[in-house]
């Protein structure tokens, strides 16, 4: 078998080992699966941005009915209103949907919208045409993960079972940010609270991330050697 071929063939196995990440018994470890700090956090902060989006709307809502006695309707600003909190609700947990597992991430912060550095990595290895075998058909890649899909169902059910705390904070508590009353004040234990803490600065970088750039690199160095000084193998012939 020539280098080309064997160098391919290797990182192909070395690429498909990182995406697994760990083995197999690992991955049933449920503490893979999103915590419960990571759910409240990505509640939180998409509905914090949504209401951030909309909170300069200068409308004002026109609410009840003219009745016989001419009592005239309510002028209601739509930034207060409670008409912005459920349309900011409405699809919340839909789209966490739009997050993507970066497992070259730690943390909490592996949740985040975007390609992730390594599903990049593997796609352009597939431009280059590096044989990279998930498991599963090119066009579904981009499908959200098991990790993404857990995230949903779980922002669905908490965001069910806090609406009322949600609700409370959005009438008498915006001075308070919306993650610290809804998930260190009802949602989590202290001890739970950790993930709260964690924020991206572009820095952050596992194991992983180092090694998957360098085994890309030694296989591109591979590849250019072959095309330079192109051998065959007498099986090839």
């Amino acid at each position: 078998m020539g280098p080309v071929r064997l160098g391919m063939l290797l990182f192909t196995v070395v690429v498909c080992g990182v995406w697994a990440g760990t083995p197999k018994e690992e991955d049933e470890d449920t503490e893979r699966l999103p915590s419960k700090c990571e759910v409240c956090k990505l509640l939180s902060m998409e509905l914090q941005e949504e209401l951030s989006r909309t909170g300069r709307s200068r409308e004002v809502l026109e609410l009840g009915q003219v009745l016989d006695t001419g009592k005239r309707k309510r002028h209601v600003p739509y930034s207060v209103s409670e008409t912005r909190l459920e349309e900011a609700l409405e699809n919340l947990c839909e789209r966490i949907l739009d997050y993507s597992v970066h497992a070259e991430r730690k943390g909490s912060l592996r949740y985040a919208k975007g390609q992730s550095q390594t599903m990049a990595t593997l796609k352009g290895l597939v431009q280059k045409g590096v044989k990279v075998d998930l498991g599963i058909p090119l066009e579904l890649w981009d499908e959200p993960s098991v990790e993404v899909t857990f995230l949903k169902k779980q922002c669905e059910t908490m965001l069910e079972e806090f609406e009322d705390v949600v609700g409370d904070w959005y009438f008498h508590h915006q001075d308070q940010p919306l993650q610290r009353f809804l998930c260190e004040g009802h949602v989590l234990p202290a001890a739970e609270t950790a993930c709260l803490q964690e924020t991206w600065t572009g820095k952050e970088i596992t194991d992983e991330q180092k090694a998957e750039g360098e085994e890309e690199a030694e296989a591109e160095a591979e590849m250019t050697k072959a095309a330079v000084n192109p051998t065959h193998d007498p099986e090839d012939l």
